[in-house]
């Protein structure tokens, strides 16, 4: 006999799409470094810099009014594109021989 609780079928399905949201969140960074992954071979090739400020500027600025648009803290998701801005202008430096 085992003293495991019964699943609670409410929490299960809550569970079972985070799930599926964590899988697409996923897949979708995975699509999008493979983008940018091209676009730093691209500046490598061109010899364009790794990191285009003004173009940050500009997307942490409307990811934060998408983020107040859906009701999602705008500091989470700037810090959020940060981190990954961060990653990919790292492997832009990498592309680039830096």
């Amino acid at each position: 006999m085992s003293d495991a609780p019964t699943p609670d079928p409410v929490l299960a399905g809550f569970r079972k799409s985070i799930d599926n949201i964590d899988a697409a969140l996923i897949h979708m960074l995975a699509e999008r470094f493979r983008i940018t992954q091209a676009v730093g071979k691209y500046k490598a090739k061109v010899t364009l810099p790794p990191a285009d400020p003004n173009r940050e500027k500009e997307q942490i600025a409307r990811l934060r009014r998408l983020a107040e648009d859906s009701e999602l803290d705008p500091e989470f998701s700037e810090k959020f594109l940060r981190f990954i801005i961060d990653e990919v202008i790292r492997h832009h430096e990498r592309a680039a021989g830096r």
